[in-house]
């Protein structure tokens, strides 16, 4: 199966609405009901950046420019399925251990903060591709949105490296850039798709 440069770039914006649709449903399940099951909507994510990591890798040999952007938002991807991962298989049993033995608490707690790490990293990167495609974006005409997507995505990288710096998991600010620079990004990312 052949996918063309313009087909790719369409499913990879796509993929990027997705995962803001997934994000926003994640925060309104933590809000609503912190006791909701995850495990479904974390398997969905897991799909959604292993594909964006495989169109974004094709859209890596297609392209002569935007390489930059399309690495970062390839290991975004990868780490972002590292981080779901880690949620999947490490938080349940990390936390029942910890029910019955206190002394396990801190290694569970130590596998939450892991895992805002990968998150807030993969945030950062999607924070540079959202650079890349805003500034992109910008040169072509949409001099508004290309440079509020950049804004955005340095405000993105700044937010996530201070939290990865300090080692802490208050995601929400630092996360709530990410979603919005992933968001921008897919209007980018689709607006380059239509071009030509």
């Amino acid at each position: 199966m052949e996918f063309s440069q313009q087909q790719n770039l369409r499913i990879l914006s796509v993929l990027l609405f997705l995962v803001v649709i997934t994000q926003a449903v994640y925060t309104a399940m933590f809000m609503l009901a912190n006791d909701l099951p995850r495990q479904w909507l974390w398997g969905l994510e897991a799909l959604i950046f292993l594909l964006l990591a495989a169109f974004a890798g094709s859209l890596l040999v297609q392209v002569k420019t935007y390489s930059l952007g399309f690495a970062a938002v390839f290991a975004s991807a990868l780490l972002n399925v590292v981080q779901v991962g880690v949620g999947l298989t490490q938080f349940v049993p990390f936390f029942e251990a910890a029910k019955s033995t206190e002394a396990i608490a801190p290694a569970a707690s130590a596998v939450v903060a892991f895992s805002f790490f990968v998150y807030n990293a993969a945030k950062v990167l999607l924070g540079l591709a959202a650079i890349v495609f805003g500034l992109a974006v910008a040169k072509l005409g949409a001099n508004l949105l290309g440079k509020v997507t950049a804004l955005v995505g340095l405000a993105a990288i700044i937010a996530n490296t201070i939290v990865m710096m300090l080692g802490r998991m208050e995601a929400v600010p630092s996360g709530a850039t990410g979603v919005l620079a992933t968001l921008l990004l897919a209007v980018c990312t689709l607006k380059l798709a239509f071009e030509d």
